[in-house]
């Protein structure tokens, strides 16, 4: 199993992903910056960073969008559906994977989180 968790000072006790054997498990993303801020945007631009830090995360255990195989994405608020949507159909074109959509209390001031699990056999198994 391998694991891709925050930096020893950090608040959050918690991993970013792990890996078991085939599967990927993505703890819930939020629309941080490389520099450590919250986007505090519209929903396309919250959307936008969110699934631009699962790829980045995905690749660091090689694996890609193409391998999400289940997305669970909680909206703050429900009218900005077809926003996350208008955004999510840029990073999944065709053959998307399967998703829950719902309107939840977000623990930080934020639009979105995501969360996901990816397949992707590691080789020689």
């Amino acid at each position: 199993m391998s694991k891709i968790t925050y930096p020893s000072d950090s608040p959050y006790p918690f991993s970013k992903a792990v890996r078991a054997g085939d599967f990927v498990y993505l703890s819930g993303q939020l629309a941080w910056r490389e520099d450590g801020q919250l986007i505090h945007g519209t929903i396309e631009e919250e959307t936008h960073q969110v699934w631009t830090n699962i790829s980045e995360t995905l690749e660091q255990l090689g694996c890609s969008l193409t391998d999400v195989i289940k997305a669970m994405i909680w909206l703050q608020d429900t009218r900005d559906f077809i926003g996350y949507n208008k955004i999510y159909a840029e990073f999944f074109p065709v053959d998307a994977p399967a998703r829950s959509t719902v309107r939840a209390d977000l623990m930080f001031d934020c639009k979105i989180e995501v969360e996901v699990i990816a397949y992707k056999p590691l080789s020689g198994a």
